[in-house]
């Protein structure tokens, strides 16, 4: 049936069990059987005999396997008839045990018919699956005087009851569970003090650390022994119980031990050497002021069975800590590793967490960690670099990393919309504003309202409407076009430019107050002949896009080619290598990519080039190849990304016409 005791509710909070429960098991399971000195039964709530101890088998005259699975009924046939009576009083009541007799006598019934005289003691024990009973059958005919027995029986209930609150005891109520044990202990001995002391590890002293004094009696007064008992203290290191029933059965060599009973008037003594993993820890001394007493064997036994109980709970305790030490090391540990991976860790989620953008470099990365710490705030950002860097990108990875990132974010290009539109464009229009106004619309500025709104290029704003986007930055405000009632807007602003701001403001071509405004926190993409380690990743990244539009696949690049490309300038940055690629990806169809580099050279011999040529050609080699079609499936537009009206102001702002033929 194996040990009833693993039946008990276990609890999961106490770490140290995992090292310590079978073998303290296993401990309580000989504290509670093997050397009981009564008949032990544990059976369950039908009253079936789950196991039994060697002196029920002695007394009864029945081996173990003769009595598992029987009835209690077949040894106390009165069993079943107090079950009845008391089972449901006693599953309410405190745990603990339960004389039933109620003052009738009761007789237990051995194997060869015989009878005799006992009490039973019931204790209900909860379990996963309802209860068991632990009872102790005093057989009252063996035990001699009827004083013997209740102090036998007191001391049993005592002594039981203390090892089962100790069972899954959590940690943290160790040191309380033995203050109150030892109390417990000295009520059921009527002792007056009880003394816990152990060897500390480290200096291997004997330190007092638990005691219970009854009122109106001296404490022990002694916290470290250090050799101040020699004589006792050398008898606990040994493992040797000492008892003096009175002072003078102390040996002449226990002369201080005798003279310190004499003077604070300790009148019997016991002092019993406790046990962890077969090695003694310490001792728990007993004293009695009020009369000498005399201990049998049995009670010897169960003193020696109790303190060791405490002792290993102690030990569960410390080995708990030491764990929880352990833990906490592995935390620092973990933490510290951490701490030296922050970096790592940005990296990856800078490579995972921001589409589109491909930063390798040092300086990309700064640029990304700009854009994630201004990202939380609503302070509008300028962003400062040369065409081609990617500074929408930078713009739409501040939005989407912002609160506002539940909206669409807006952007308008003030350098595609010719002069005498964008006013209409950022803060919309009344219909009948101005000729050919036929109808309300609403501005950029009302659509990103809660949202960021993108004004790309915004060097390229004419003056007079420099004016009102300050008093939107400033107040929230503006008016639609041909009306005098003004709105309001929560949107946050994120500019860009490719031109030099604070030239422009000394030439007045720029307000200084907007600029100041849009100023507040600049963040500068570094071109691309500044991060050359950029560029194979860029490469794969674009080669990747684009092989998707073109239903292409790409299995490598020529290590030449990716030679020549960061050796390359690249005066038009990111979107001069997107060109650059897209136009030897038309011109070769080889699944290994390789780049023309006649065209690199072209380039390199003519020097810096002007972004807008390096596009508009770009853009002229597009449209040829689509017969100048712009819109629609394959058209121009969907192959350079862009909308068609984007294309088209584009095209009329580089002055690329469709050419008659092509009409």
């Amino acid at each position: 049936m194996g040990n009833p005791l693993s039946r008990l509710p276990q609890n999961q909070n106490d770490t140290a069990d995992e090292f310590f429960e079978p073998r303290y098991r296993e401990r309580l399971h000989r504290i509670f059987f093997e050397s009981a000195p009564d008949p032990i039964i544990w059976s369950d709530e039908q009253g079936c005999i789950l196991q039994v101890n060697p002196e029920a088998e002695r007394q009864f005259g029945y081996r173990q396997e003769e009595l598992l699975g029987e009835s209690l009924d077949k040894l106390i046939p009165e069993f079943d008839r107090i079950t009845r009576q008391s089972h449901l009083v006693a599953l309410q009541s405190t745990p603990g045990f339960h004389p039933v007799n109620d003052g009738v006598e009761m007789f237990a019934y051995r194997k060869d018919g015989s009878d005799f005289p006992v009490d039973l003691i019931l204790n209900p024990v909860p379990t996963e699956k309802g209860f068991t009973f632990y009872s102790i059958i005093r057989n009252l005919g063996e035990r001699g005087a009827a004083k013997r027995v209740r102090r036998h029986l007191a001391f049993e209930q005592a002594v039981v009851g203390l090892s089962a609150r100790f069972i899954n005891l959590p940690a943290d109520r160790v040191d309380e569970e033995i203050n109150h044990g030892l109390q417990i202990l000295a009520e059921a001995m009527d002792a007056d003090r009880v003394t816990f002391g152990k060897f500390d590890p480290t200096s291997d002293e004997l330190v007092v650390t638990h005691e219970w004094v009854r009122s109106g009696f001296p404490a022990f007064g002694i916290r470290i022994l250090n050799g101040m008992l020699p004589w006792l203290e050398n008898r606990i290191r040994q493992g040797i119980i000492t008892g003096a029933e009175k002072p003078s059965d102390l040996p002449p060599e226990a002369e201080i031990e005798r003279a310190l009973m004499e003077s604070t008037g300790v009148k019997s003594a016991l002092v019993v050497p406790f046990r962890v993993g077969g090695q003694v820890t310490g001792g728990m001394g007993i004293s009695f002021f009020c009369h000498h007493w005399n201990w049998d064997e049995i009670i010897l036994s169960r003193v020696k069975d109790t303190a060791d109980i405490f002792a290993n709970a102690l030990a569960r305790k410390r080995a708990d800590a030491d764990l929880q030490n352990a833990l906490a090391e592995i935390r620092k540990l973990k933490d510290q590793l951490e701490r030296e991976n922050v970096y790592l860790r940005e990296e990856i989620k800078l490579d995972h967490a921001h589409t589109g953008v491909v930063a390798n470099s040092v300086a990309m990365r700064g640029v990304l960690k700009k854009a994630e710490q201004v990202a939380a705030t609503d302070s509008a950002v300028l962003i400062l670099g040369e065409t081609g860097t990617g500074k929408e990108l930078i713009a739409r990875t501040i939005h989407d990393l912002s609160r506002r990132s539940s909206h669409s974010m807006i952007k308008i290009n003030c350098a595609a919309l010719p002069a005498t539109l964008i006013e209409s464009e950022l803060f919309g229009r009344e219909k009948g504003a101005f000729t050919g106004a036929l109808a309300r619309q609403m501005g950029r500025f009302e659509l990103a309202d809660h949202s960021t709104i993108f004004l790309d290029e915004i060097g390229e704003l004419p003056p007079e409407l420099q004016p009102k986007l300050l008093r939107v930055l400033q107040e929230g405000e503006f008016e639609r076009l041909g009306s005098p009632r003004t709105l309001r807007v929560d949107a946050r602003v994120i500019a860009a430019t490719s031109r030099d701001l604070p030239a422009m403001v000394k030439e007045g071509k720029f307000r200084e107050d907007l600029f100041y405004r849009l100023n507040i926190f600049p963040i500068v993409i570094p071109p691309l002949r500044e991060r050359p380690e950029d560029i194979p990743a860029l490469v794969w990244h674009i080669l990747h896009d684009l092989g998707k539009r073109m239903g292409r696949g790409i299995e490598g690049v020529h290590a030449a080619t990716m030679r020549d490309f960061q050796a390359y300038d690249w005066p038009g940055n990111v979107r001069e290598l997107r060109n650059v690629i897209e136009r030897n990806l038309i011109l070769n169809s080889a699944p290994v990519f390789r780049a023309d580099p006649s065209t690199l050279e072209r380039l390199q011999r003519q020097g810096p080039q002007r972004m807008n040529d390096v596009e508009a050609n770009h853009m002229r080699s597009v449209l040829q190849s689509t017969q100048w079609r712009v819109r629609g499936r394959g058209g121009a537009a969907e192959i350079l990304g862009f909308k068609p009206t984007t294309l088209e102001a584009r095209m009329k702002k580089l002055g690329i016409r469709r050419p008659p033929s092509a009409a």
